[in-house]
């Protein structure tokens, strides 16, 4: 493919990629310190991207000369937010997933698929006592935030107000999609094992404190399953649920997956891998996103949907769920 080829390709991929409403020569004039007639000229391939141009716009966009050029390899170019900082206190990090979902949400279409080998990080924000447990969980054992190094957690010294008000800020834009999620039994089997741990480790402060947060285990799991019941999620209170996303909710008891979410946002497919517990890696590969939506495709085909229909087996996975968290009391 010729130069001039490329360079056009490249354009039509980043207009591709931005949301409609956005300018893609508004955008570029910003990030080039270029007028608007330079712009169109390097647009149309009259005038070629130098390559300290090339390198802004891949660093801006987050884009792989390898999949510009259409080198044949296996290389996939993911971007991963807050890798080239020191570690940030989790309201950070929540306060990063807002602006992802906000971001989501400034196409005219989003639908979101997650394969869930843990319960998606937003529902636990459904109700406080959950958010305030995994978010100490978090802060303090996974991320090591040095003031809460030698604390034991109590639910009135540790609300984590700020980060309860995030998280209900990130399930409203969560409940703008469309979603279909993928579960299985063991979907909630690490968050059982977070209490378990701290209850025989003694960092619950009271016992109180461990029944509060066994009981907004509860009511989360209460709420997931009267979400299926509708096929639409909702904040908890709720009554008007009109124009809400629409949620397909699947439940496989044969093969547990990773943590994978794929989107579709208008034409473009985004795929994102958790790692490190609560951190995340993203692509807008679309020979990653092919092989992903295949996968999980396939596991969808031998799964069976529980939301609006199947109540039978509805009611037995989430009753399963139940009996499981109940077990945390004794």
């Amino acid at each position: 493919m010729e130069t001039t080829q490329l360079q056009q390709q490249l354009f039509r991929h980043l207009k591709e990629s931005l949301p409609a409403h956005l300018s893609l020569v508004d955008e570029l004039c910003h990030l080039l310190d270029l007028s608007a007639d330079s712009v169109y000229r390097r647009i149309r391939g009259e005038k070629p991207v130098t390559l300290n141009e090339l390198k802004q716009i891949c660093e801006h966009y987050h884009l792989s000369l390898d999949q510009l050029l259409q080198l044949k390899n296996d290389s996939v170019l993911f971007q991963a937010p807050g890798i080239t900082h020191h570690a940030i206190p989790f309201i950070e990090h929540m306060k990063g997933m807002l602006e992802q979902f906000r971001y989501f949400n400034s196409f005219k279409q989003g639908e979101i698929y997650y394969l869930c080998k843990d319960a998606p990080f937003w529902y636990f924000y459904l109700f406080p006592g959950m958010a305030a447990f995994k978010t100490f969980f978090w802060s303090k054992t996974i991320n090591n935030e040095p003031a809460l190094a030698d604390q034991l957690f109590s639910l009135e010294q540790y609300p984590f107000e700020e980060c309860f008000a995030v998280g209900q800020q990130i399930l409203e834009e969560h409940s703008r999609m469309h979603t279909v999620e993928l579960w299985n039994l063991e979907s909630i089997h690490s968050s059982i094992n977070q209490i378990a741990y701290y209850r025989e480790a003694g960092i619950f402060r009271d016992r109180k404190d461990l029944l509060a947060v066994v009981e907004s285990f509860i009511q989360m799991i209460d709420h997931l399953q009267a979400q299926a019941v509708k096929g639409v999620k909702f904040m908890p209170g709720t009554t008007d649920v009109a124009h809400r996303g629409p949620i397909q909710f699947y439940v496989n008891e044969l093969i547990l997956g990773n943590n994978t979410i794929l989107l579709n946002l208008d034409d473009k497919k985004v795929s994102m891998i958790t790692y490190s517990v609560f951190s995340y890696l993203i692509t807008q590969d679309d020979r990653f996103a092919a092989r992903a939506f295949d996968t999980f495709n396939t596991l969808l085909s031998r799964s069976t949907l529980v939301s609006r229909s199947g109540e039978k087996d509805r009611n037995r996975f989430f009753n399963t769920l139940r009996d499981k968290v109940n077990e945390l009391k004794k």
